[in-house]
């Protein structure tokens, strides 16, 4: 098992890195870190067996390239590149070949479908407008797109930091018709989302306001009722705080979430009504925790700290739900995304 660690490449990163799992009997580590992919700025990317599908900032241009294994290496088999800057977000759905992209800057959601030996084709693509702008600086500029991805039913959903909105669509006849929308309070900057797996439910992280959203719905009436807000830091923290990446276990009984000023991953229980519970706020160890993930059975988990060039190592316990720190300080460079891969 490895992790692959991606971010910046401002200073010294050079795009996507792997880290080898080292488990035994004792103990698990992360060992040294190596380049293998060398792209531009890969903040986010997906993997599907021998494809990676990473987004690149190639100067002038941004997009997303396809870079598929070849012997101890990868090489670039497709891209999609375009005058301007490159997504935020790459979502996929391997059974179905497809590639959802979410561009912060622009405002534009693409679907893209991909062959065997990687490469794109464009099916659709929409651009949100500033209808419902929130109120905070990073708002007023325009509509922010920050995630597109799959509903548990198969349909798309977005999350909007400038609209500070979740936007529902399908995808029909390489069209995307927009479904229904859920508005967050003003200000609350929808970032990612996550769903329940009965489908019934949906958490929304807010960056702008460190606050998660708890919220239930029906996806044939598209009704939506508000269930709940909690924050992410302590009341008492008063510096600058950006919420980012949130997940959910397996078995639908926490939610993690990280935090960008306050460092820290902070751990809810899930209610039996889907309504949470604080259960742990554990250092990052490092600063800015974009992103963060766990090995598919959930045992561990690795947090990337951007601005310091490190990675952290957790234990999970799946009956708590608790982080416990097992390896601090793992040289990688400006990490912002975290994926764990059998190969």
């Amino acid at each position: 098992m490895k992790v692959l660690i991606g971010g910046y490449t401002k200073n010294t990163s050079k795009g996507i890195y792997e880290l080898p799992v080292n488990e035994n009997a004792e103990e698990v580590t992360l060992g040294q870190a190596e380049p293998i992919i060398t792209v531009g700025g890969p903040t986010y990317f997906q993997k599907d067996g021998p494809l990676i599908f990473t987004i690149n900032n190639a100067g002038e241009k941004g997009g997303i390239s396809v870079f598929k294994q070849k012997g101890d290496g990868y090489e670039e088999t497709s891209n999609y590149l375009t005058p301007g800057s490159s997504p935020a977000y790459i979502g996929i759905n391997k059974r179905k070949k497809l590639i959802y992209t979410a561009n912060y800057h622009t405002g534009v959601l693409q679907v893209f479908n991909y062959s065997a030996d990687g490469k794109l084709t464009l099916l659709a693509d929409c651009t949100h407008i500033a209808d419902t702008l929130g109120p905070r600086p990073e708002q007023t500029d325009g509509p922010h797109p920050h995630f597109f991805d799959e509903t548990p039913a198969g349909n798309l959903v977005s999350c909007d930091l400038g609209n500070d909105r979740v936007d529902f669509y399908r995808l029909n006849n390489n069209k995307l018709d927009h479904l229904a929308a859920y508005h967050n309070e003003p200000g609350f900057g929808t970032r990612h989302i996550v769903f329940s797996k009965d489908g019934h439910c949906f958490y929304v992280a807010g960056e702008l306001s460190s606050k998660i959203n708890v919220v239930k719905f029906d996806e044939e009436s598209w009704q939506f009722e508000n269930i709940a807000t909690y924050s992410t830091i302590p009341e008492d923290f008063t510096a600058h705080n950006g919420a980012a990446a949130i997940k959910i276990s397996g078995d639908d009984k926490f939610i993690y979430v990280s935090n960008r000023g306050h460092d820290s991953i902070t751990v809810f229980g899930i209610n039996d009504d889907n309504t949470l519970k604080l259960v742990q706020r554990v250092s990052v160890f490092g600063e800015f925790p974009r992103d963060f993930n766990w090995d598919p059975e959930e045992k561990y988990v690795v947090v990337a700290n951007q601005n310091t060039n490190n990675a952290t190592l957790y234990t999970r316990s799946a009956e708590t739900g608790c982080l416990t720190p097992v390896q601090k300080k793992i040289a990688v460079p400006e990490g912002t995304r975290v994926l764990f891969t059998e190969n």
